[in-house]
């Protein structure tokens, strides 16, 4: 890998930019698309960066439907022209008791990971506020299906559903600004749920802070474009837009934010 492509992204990321870059050169060398699994925004930006910088290859994102958050990536020759149905993605509809349970999106996610199966083959979780539905990766939909039966103590059935059936989600995300001192961690969740700096360091320090649904413990981590933050019991963020810094060197960041 060359060096130059690293000092762009975070060292964490190395790993996934070198698989990227394996993607990528197995197109160059056969000839033949490639499907990555689902992506957070983060991996499909760092994709598509390598992806435009570095080659002629042509590619698609798709997570079954427009505004998806977690995407597919197929790479493909410029030549070749791909369909919708070849990211291999299978909805399904979470038939449950409505009347004696209350699902949520950390319940439903944690039923999918207790299976075994990995993060990437799992795309959005969606809820009008009644109805929950999931995108899964199509390799593994016959074993996610057999495989839960229960989500808590409350019996499901996951029911394969024509993406002409899929419900509009309950989108609580909101679009705002925010101009903070640094791009750490514990610096943003303070800005934006207007909490305490030591709050905020308390938070990520007890592990309460997902970045790209992974789990991170130091307050100083430094966040970059189209991160994702979950913060346990006040809601996500989402860094859609560095806009530059004021004078005094803060800098004006564009968020999306979900607030519980």
């Amino acid at each position: 890998m060359n060096a130059n492509v690293y000092q762009h992204f975070r060292n964490d990321e190395r790993p996934f930019i070198d698989s990227a870059e394996g993607w990528i050169e197995q197109v160059q060398m056969q000839y033949a698309p490639f499907l990555t699994d689902f992506l957070d925004p983060r991996q499909a930006y760092i994709l598509e960066s390598l992806i435009r910088q570095s080659t002629d290859l042509s590619y698609r994102f798709f997570g079954g439907y427009e505004a998806a958050e977690r995407r597919r990536c197929l790479i493909y020759p410029d030549y070749y022209v791909p369909t919708t149905d070849e990211f291999d993605m299978t909805l399904f509809t979470i038939q449950y008791p409505k009347k004696f349970t209350v699902l949520s999106h950390g319940k439903v996610l944690g039923t999918l990971m207790g299976t075994g199966v990995k993060r990437e083959y799992f795309g959005d979780i969606l809820s009008d506020g009644d109805i929950w539905q999931v995108f899964v990766a199509t390799e593994v939909s016959q074993f996610i299906q057999l495989q839960v039966e229960k989500i808590g103590n409350v019996s499901v059935r996951l029911e394969e559903t024509k993406y002409t059936d899929l419900i509009v989600p309950k989108d609580g995300w909101t679009e705002e600004r925010e101009t903070v001192s640094s791009l750490r961690l514990d610096t943003v969740i303070s800005a934006v749920y207007n909490i305490s700096r030591q709050r905020s360091k308390q938070l990520i320090e007890s592990g309460k802070v997902k970045v790209n649904w992974t789990e991170v413990l130091r307050p100083d981590f430094v966040l970059d474009l189209l991160d994702i933050i979950s913060v346990r019991g006040f809601g996500r963020i989402q860094i859609q837009g560095l806009e530059g810094t004021t004078k005094k060197e803060k800098v004006r960041l564009l968020l999306g934010v979900l607030r519980k």
